[in-house]
């Protein structure tokens, strides 16, 4: 691999000398390295770009790392994984991908990660973007992620853009059959001309199935946001959807959260509030000696944490 991509698999992936276990890095649509583990099998598509994972039931607190990376401008990448979870497997993914420019030409990142969750399976997700690079060129990401759960599964994904993404779309669709839960942590920031998209639609038809869904956003520069959720209930379940977004400068935010409940049983809430820092907050922190645009870093810094 290329030094460009040690660097972003440090601030994506917490890369340092190397992977622990199954792993598969993606270089500029290409393979830079793969391992399976004993319980852990990579395996290459035939018939699109990309990688089955298939993950057994005797794999328990095992951690797989896919990271994606684009190192220069001009490159287009199209990747589909597909991610087959045994049931009772325990497995922590560590996903992420980043996208460096260096040209005039667009850098882009497009990732389609489809889970099928097998019954009593548990499920870590962690992905982190980020953009880099002094190119002029677009630094796009445009991650999919389809989410089937068996009953009594369990997945946790925690989602982070970390900075420098021109445009991202982000789409996650799940469906929970009972007893599932699924549990997302989005954290967002935009700054400059930045836009960001976020379209969230979970379906709950298993009886006692439920999600949780959080996301943050700050919005600096002139950046844009844009978020949509849609919770589905069509049996007795739970589900929360809560949007909290902070405003700098002249940044926008438009949040619309959905509730379909198509059920007596259905107990569903939302949640949206945004809004600038407060003063209070600031001056709070100067009189500790931090400067004002100091005092501003670290309570965003707080709020994504």
């Amino acid at each position: 691999m290329n030094s460009v991509t040690k660097e972003l698999l440090s601030s994506i992936s917490d890369f340092k000398e190397g992977f622990k276990g199954a792993y598969n890095i993606r270089e500029d649509s290409g393979c830079a390295g793969r391992q399976s583990s004993e319980y852990i099998k990579i395996e290459p598509k035939h018939d699109k770009p990309g990688i089955v994972i298939r993950i057994s039931a005797k794999a328990q607190q095992e951690t797989v790392y896919i990271p994606a990376c684009v190192t220069h401008s001009g490159v287009s990448d199209l990747v589909y994984n597909d991610f087959i979870v045994e049931d009772g497997a325990d497995v922590i993914i560590v996903a992420g991908c980043g996208v460096h420019s260096d040209g005039e030409e667009e850098a882009r990142h497009n990732g389609i990660h489809r889970f099928m969750i097998g019954k009593n399976a548990k499920v870590v997700y962690k992905e982190k973007h980020i953009g880099t690079g002094k190119g002029t060129g677009a630094r796009n990401i445009d991650p999919v992620t389809e989410i089937a759960m068996g009953e009594n599964s369990y997945m946790e994904m925690d989602t982070m853009q970390i900075s420098g993404v021109t445009s991202t779309n982000r789409t996650t669709t799940a469906a929970l059959a009972a007893g599932a839960k699924l549990v997302i942590r989005e954290r967002l920031l935009t700054d400059g001309e930045e836009y960001a998209k976020s379209d969230f639609k979970v379906s709950l038809y298993g009886e006692d199935s439920g999600v949780d869904l959080v996301s943050r956003s700050v919005a600096k520069g002139n950046s844009h946001q844009d978020y949509h959720s849609v919770i589905i209930g069509s049996c007795r379940c739970t589900g929360h959807s809560e949007c909290d977004a902070i405003l700098v400068g002249n940044g926008v935010v438009n949040a619309a959260p959905e509730l379909h409940a198509e059920n007596l049983d259905a107990s569903l809430i939302h949640e949206a509030a945004i809004g600038k820092i407060a003063g209070e907050q600031i001056i709070k922190l100067c009189t500790l000696g931090l400067t004002e645009e100091e005092a501003e870093q670290k309570i965003i810094e707080g709020f994504l944490k």
